[in-house]
């Protein structure tokens, strides 16, 4: 692997600072939560946790899975922790979120993925906070619909899980994930009357056919919420940046997923899952 490339002009990071900032850092050491902005190592974790947003990230920081795009540790995870979904949901309360985001790591470990972990921090969620709305940005569970259908159950307002690269690129950059079977997990969230969310990163080394490719794809699968972002490379060991996508073409990909029919669409360098997540309810 090369080493870090410097960023373009255009990657300007809001500072990590200030009143909000210092009160989610607080809570979430003090209720040993996690957030896939500290783990993922995102840069919208400025501006998010400035505004007191943040994407909770559940079943521990420790995946198992090794994909070559991702900052998240690998290994072998502890045990779930019973008390995490009730801690979670005081910390959304304590904060007074109106919309909440929840991730986890793949639990590969776990006879059904973590899945009824899941619904049991959902159903907590909503006990304690029942005017959130609530999004789901889900592993793939091995694509089996008994787990996806624990999560649908459990009544989230969008679901979303990320295709992440072309059909071609999957092999290269994730691991155990397949291309088809995500697209399988987002049909499925689709047809289960769920509003149905996904991305994808560029700068991986794929191009405009598949890029459009890629969109045609998940539009058929009944998505309709579309994220699309640079990928940035995490540390000297991760898959090398083949190219930083310019702001204007960002543009053009977002203008071309709306022609093609999705009901929102975010794309810009700095986009990840879920920036602006709170939108995708309101629409606003």
């Amino acid at each position: 692997m090369g080493k870090v490339r410097n960023l373009p002009e255009w990657f300007k990071m809001q500072r990590a600072s200030g009143e909000n900032y210092s009160r989610l850092k607080r809570l979430i050491e003090q209720n040993r939560l996690h957030t896939i902005c500290t783990s993922g190592n995102c840069p919208n974790k400025g501006e998010c946790w400035n505004a007191g947003t943040s994407t909770f990230m559940i079943l521990g920081d420790i995946c198992t899975r090794a994909c070559r795009f991702c900052n998240t540790r690998t290994g072998k995870p502890l045990p779930p922790d019973p008390e995490e979904p009730v801690r979670l949901a005081e910390t959304i309360r304590l904060l007074g979120l109106k919309h909440c985001v929840i991730t986890s790591v793949d639990r590969d470990d776990l006879p059904d993925g973590g899945a009824e972990f899941w619904s049991d921090v959902i159903s907590k969620v909503r006990e304690i906070n029942p005017a959130v709305t609530v999004e789901c940005l889900i592993p793939d569970f091995d694509g089996k619909h008994e787990y996806l259908d624990k999560i649908i159950a459990a009544g989230p307002d969008v679901i979303s899980h990320n295709v992440e690269t072309v059909r071609r690129l999957t092999p290269v950059i994730r691991t155990k994930a397949k291309y088809d079977r995500s697209l399988s997990v987002i049909n499925y969230i689709s047809l289960n009357k769920k509003t149905a969310k996904s991305g994808f990163m560029l700068g991986l080394g794929e191009n405009e056919q598949e890029i459009d490719e890629t969109m045609d794809d998940l539009l058929r699968t009944g998505c309709e919420i579309l994220t699309i972002g640079q990928y940035l490379k995490p540390s000297p060991e991760h898959m090398d940046v083949v190219e930083y996508v310019s702001p204007e073409r960002f543009e053009k990909y977002r203008e071309s997923a709306l022609e093609k029919g999705f009901r929102m669409v975010e794309s810009a360098p700095l986009v990840r899952s879920s920036f602006h997540a709170e939108k995708h309810i309101t629409g606003g």
